[in-house]
């Protein structure tokens, strides 16, 4: 498992599984040659997307950002059709670090979708409990509604076995909330109506969670929006904004989805200062 120490914060990446998604979808009108001298593809034109949370340690406090893929929530079709070749290994990864998860203090969820909400519940025999029984989950509030409420478009998605297990754990917030002194989840929209990033400061150290308006570090452009955002030119004015805010606080930005960098930090006119790799990709295995 990937460390690193940010100010007050230590950062722990989880293994959560793997996707692997349409790599058109998941850069919208980039054309291919353009967006796969950045990322890798495979023959099925797919890209191989992590789904690890990262398990934030501040102040005595135990947190997780987004859940993972789970395990046993799709059927076969399901995992051909989005390549999950790996399923969650969370309960493991936190065994190894000495944890259960009973001791995570709260979950905080950038969005939730299937692949960052699946690992909110797990099976218990033949009923779904909560994954994270004593965590409080934190989510905007019109992400949640949406989560309960789906439309004929985000059923896909938004799934029941992801939310009524844990709709006693669950607080949500409207524009912003400080959980940890230093620490917020901020309401963007964009890639989802309640889409939300994650911001940690503590004097200069900083880092930034975009969640899915930049999932992979190839997506540092504001204008490589994914074809899968609902308001995609939300989805560009927000990247615009929070890319140019990290350039100038030498902010570490962290991925939850990409499969080569765990994290990576530019200077102000965008470039690559530092940056801390993945242990092991799938696709090189």
């Amino acid at each position: 498992m990937k460390k690193m120490k940010i100010g007050r914060a230590s950062l722990t990446w989880l293994e959560g599984g793997v996707t692997h998604m349409d790599g058109g979808a998941m850069f919208g009108v980039v054309p291919k040659p353009l967006w796969s001298k950045k990322y890798p593809v495979n023959e099925r034109n797919q890209i191989e997307l992590r789904t690890d949370p990262i398990l934030l340690e501040i102040d005595g406090k135990r947190l997780l950002v987004d859940t993972g893929i789970g395990n046993q929530k799709m059927n076969e079709k399901l995992k051909r059709n989005f390549g999950v070749y790996e399923e969650s290994k969370v309960e493991e990864c936190l065994t190894e670090l000495g944890l259960t998860c009973e001791d995570i203090d709260f979950v905080l969820m950038t969005h939730l979708h299937f692949d960052h909400a699946c690992g909110l519940t797990k099976w218990d025999g033949d009923q779904l409990v909560a994954a994270f029984p004593n965590a409080v989950v934190y989510t905007n509030a019109t992400e949640w509604n949406e989560m309960k409420n789906p439309n004929m478009r985000s059923k896909n998605t938004y799934w029941e076995a992801n939310w009524k297990p844990v709709e006693e754990l669950v607080h949500t917030f409207e524009d912003s909330i400080e959980i940890l002194p230093g620490l917020r989840m901020i309401h963007t929209s964009g890639h989802s109506d309640g889409h939300s990033i994650i911001v940690f400061e503590d004097e200069e150290n900083v880092f930034i969670h975009m969640a899915d308006l930049m999932p992979t570090h190839a997506h540092q452009n504001v204008l490589w929006a994914l074809a899968y955002d609902d308001f995609p030119v939300t989805s560009v004015h927000e990247k615009q904004k929070w890319m140019n805010y990290g350039y100038n606080r030498n902010a570490w930005y962290v991925f939850y989805h990409d499969a080569i960098y765990r994290a990576m930090r530019f200077d102000q006119q965008g470039e690559i200062v530092e940056k801390i790799e993945q242990d092991k990709h799938i696709y090189e295995e």
